[in-house]
Order: structure tokens, then C-alpha cells, then sequence
């Protein structure tokens, strides 16, 4: 069962590709680890993006402080990745997810004694993380994590899962947001009415603070985030409420999301349920 939802998952995933129009990874920056499964290049001074190899360039992010590193997902099977981190930072390292898909909570949360994760997620993890045998802490919307000289914010954005979570480092200008906005292409497991005010309180957020982009939960280096895309997904989200947009029928579609529609550069999977 959990290889059919994780071949499902990369099936699903596949049209990242077609949307990041890459021929591979593209990230930039300096590299700073490279094996087999995973490869992390330098975004700045303190902060790096490490990409994996199967599932369509899953993400993970390391951001270091003074005194803390947080480690923003763990990809799908990363052989080692505590060890890797430590090769990167010296610093004491936390786990936290943006969302509970095995994607992006893989095997390698076994090298961590403890996870942080939006307790929306919790249902999720009899089928994702049924064998992590460390603590699962639960995460604050709103709350600031201290690494130490930096700060970085817990937003809680569902709607691609029912804990999907969002983390803005402000005084960056830039922030993580795993599948919450789909990189342009969304799986939505909510409602449209779910996703709206999401995408509406995340570009207030962008706006007020300066938050130029999101990098996301499969980056190929031109797919961020911006507050731009945001409010299209806004857009597009009222037009197939409203029936001014038709979804197109995609019998085979992940999590029975049966239906596609996609516009102002942005693609939304869903079913019925949304609608309501």
C-alpha cells in the first residue's frame, strides 16, 4: 500500500517537471554536498537548499543562527542526512516539516529524535510516518522560532494538506512553503474556500514585510514562489468557484483529485469536494 501512494505521489509530482520547463537542476550557487541522493547548494551565507532525486528535485532547506540550524524538511530517502547537515553546520539541528508527505517526511526523519509538525497534519501520519519512532512536537501558527540573531516565523497555510505550513524568515525578505502553493501545480486535498483565505493571508504577509518570494517543496531554481503567483491562485480559485472556469476531467488524478484547471500560470488538481 504505502509504495502504490508514493508511486501515486511521483506521478502526481511529474508535472513539476513540465512546469519548471528544466532539463535538470537548475539551482545555482555554490555546492557545498554532493552524493547519490542528495545535493545542497548555497542560497546565502547561512542558508542552503539540498535537492533529492526522487521525487521531481524534493526540497530541503538548512538555515543556520548563532546558536541554532533548522533543517525544513527531510526528503524522501536521504542515506545519512543528520551527518550530511552537520558537514554543513556546526550548529545543533531541529527538524520541522512543512507538511507530512513522504516526500518530504522520508526515511531520513529516523536520523532526528524529534519533528516539528502543524498538528493538522497529525491524521496523516498512520499512513506517512507510521515507523518514526522520536517525539512529534506540534508547531504554533504564528510562533518565531530563535536560531539565534535570526528569526523565522510559522505561518500555517493549508489547503495541499490540512497542516501545510509556511516559514518566513522577515528580516531575509524570503520564506519556505513546501507544496502549499504547488510551484504551479497544485494538489489540493481541502476546499477552494480553504485555499483562498490561505493564499489571501499569505500575501498580506509577503506585502507588509517585504517577502519577495517562497521557495518551494520541489525547486528547480526559476520556480519560486511570489506574492504574484499567490494572488493568481487567488484568481483562478474564485473563477472555478464561480463557473467562469470548467476543470477538466483527469480520471487518473492523486488523491482522487478528478479534476484540472489551470490558468494565469498557475494549475489546481481537485474534486468535487472542493467546491463546497
Amino acid at each position: 500500500m504505502k509504495k502504490f501512494v508514493l508511486s501515486a505521489i511521483i506521478a502526481a509530482v511529474c508535472g513539476l517537471a513540465l512546469v519548471a520547463q528544466t532539463g535538470g537542476t537548475q539551482i545555482g550557487g555554490k555546492e557545498v554536498f554532493r552524493n547519490d541522493d542528495v545535493v545542497f547548494h548555497q542560497i546565502d551565507e547561512h542558508t542552503w537548499v539540498g535537492t533529492g532525486h526522487m521525487m521531481y528535485n524534493e526540497s530541503m532547506y538548512l538555515l543556520e543562527g548563532k546558536d541554532k540550524a533548522l533543517l525544513i524538511d527531510a526528503g524522501t530517502s536521504i542515506k545519512d542526512l543528520a551527518r550530511i547537515v552537520a558537514s554543513i553546520t556546526s550548529r545543533p539541528v531541529i527538524l520541522a516539516a512543512t507538511h507530512v508527505h513522504p516526500d518530504h517526511t522520508g526515511s531520513a526523519i529516523n536520523y532526528f529524535p524529534e519533528i516539528y509538525i502543524n498538528p493538522g497534519d497529525t491524521v496523516l501520519i498512520p499512513q506517512f510516518m507510521p515507523d518514526y519512532k522520536g517525539r512529534v512536537k506540534f508547531l504554533k501558527d504564528g510562533e518565531t522560532i530563535d536560531l539565534g540573531g535570526r528569526t523565522v516565523e510559522v505561518v500555517f497555510t493549508p489547503a495541499h494538506t490540512p497542516g501545510s505550513t509556511t516559514f518566513i524568515d522577515k528580516n531575509a525578505g524570503y520564506g519556505f512553503s513546501g507544496d502549499s502553493f504547488g510551484s504551479g501545480n497544485l494538489l489540493l486535498s481541502l476546499d477552494f474556500s480553504t485555499l483562498i483565505a490561505t493564499c489571501l493571508k499569505t500575501s498580506a504577509i509577503m506585502q507588509k514585510y517585504g517577502i519577495k518570494l517562497l521557495y518551494p517543496g520541489h525547486y528547480f531554481g526559476n520556480n519560486p514562489e511570489t506574492r504574484q503567483r499567490v494572488d493568481d491562485m487567488v484568481t483562478l480559485s474564485r473563477d472555478i468557484l464561480s463557473g467562469k472556469v470548467k476543470g477538466k476531467e483527469n480520471p487518473g488524478g492523486m488523491m482522487g483529485l478528478n479534476l484540472v484547471a489551470s490558468d494565469y500560470g498557475v494549475r489546481i488538481n481537485y474534486n468535487a469536494k472542493a467546491l463546497k
